[in-house]
């Protein structure tokens, strides 16, 4: 197994942060084959015992999802448009949806998955594969419901509960998706995905991989408190798709 990557402190999250978030229905909590935290697990005089496993991170939202030109039918077809779009992404890449855990987050989702699926496929194939995605979907739908998504990379040890998970891990991976440098690079551009991946995942997994485009990648720096950090960011443009929408 792998060690748990070394977490920083990047810019703060948003407030309460989103580790809280429940999987989707009829996602049981050992999706991805660990067992079941028992309700007894927890002694409030002091102990915990924890029940932890290694995993892949992705967390993914919309850019300027709750914008006052989308309305609510608006943001229920870009919800269902990203959906599909991550799990054919998925699909594509070769890694199994079904066998992820998902949380879903309102105007995005984390997805975490176990140690055993490669992290190669997360780096070489599945971000081409979601920005192919994104393209059928906006060339099909009119300008409110078209999305531009940023993606978060990270990996490391990851606390299962009753309530579902938590740990510094997922923490860092919400920090990085919600770093000011990886909003900005999206904006200024007419890049169709941003990702940004942190140090550990790109010196351990994307750097080390011929078809990974790890000279896509320019680090910032999404440092802040006591320690300095580095991660990676890559924007994926859209290729040129004519609008297909009708009525």
């Amino acid at each position: 197994m792998m060690s748990d990557p070394e977490t920083t402190r990047p810019p703060s999250g948003r407030p309460g942060g989103r580790t809280h978030s429940r999987p989707r229905p009829g996602r049981a909590p050992g999706a991805i084959g660990i067992a079941p935290v028992r309700g007894d697990s927890v002694d409030w005089r002091g102990s915990v015992e924890l029940n932890t496993a290694h995993c892949t991170i992705v967390v993914v939202d919309v850019e300027g999802f709750g914008r006052y030109s989308r309305t609510n039918p608006n943001k229920l077809r870009v919800r269902s448009g990203m959906y599909r779009a991550i799990e054919r992404a998925f699909a594509a890449a070769g890694i199994p949806w079904a066998g992820c855990r998902h949380a879903d987050l309102g105007d995005g989702v984390l997805v975490l998955a176990p140690a055993e699926i490669s992290k190669t496929l997360f780096a070489d194939l599945l971000l081409g594969a979601l920005a192919d995605e994104l393209i059928v979907h906006n060339a099909t739908h009119p300008a409110p419901e078209r999305i531009r998504l940023r993606l978060a990379l990270h990996a490391g040890e990851v606390t299962y509960d009753d309530h579902g998970v938590t740990g510094s891990a997922i923490l860092h991976a919400e920090r990085l998706l919600d770093a000011p440098a990886l909003k900005r690079a999206l904006a200024n551009s007419a890049a169709i995905l941003a990702v940004i991946a942190s140090g550990w995942f790109f010196d351990e997994v994307i750097r080390h991989s011929e078809d990974s485009r790890a000279g896509a990648y320019r680090p910032v720096d999404v440092g802040g408190g006591e320690r300095p950090a580095t991660a990676w960011i890559r924007l994926l443009a859209a290729r040129a798709v004519r609008w297909r929408h009708k009525g």
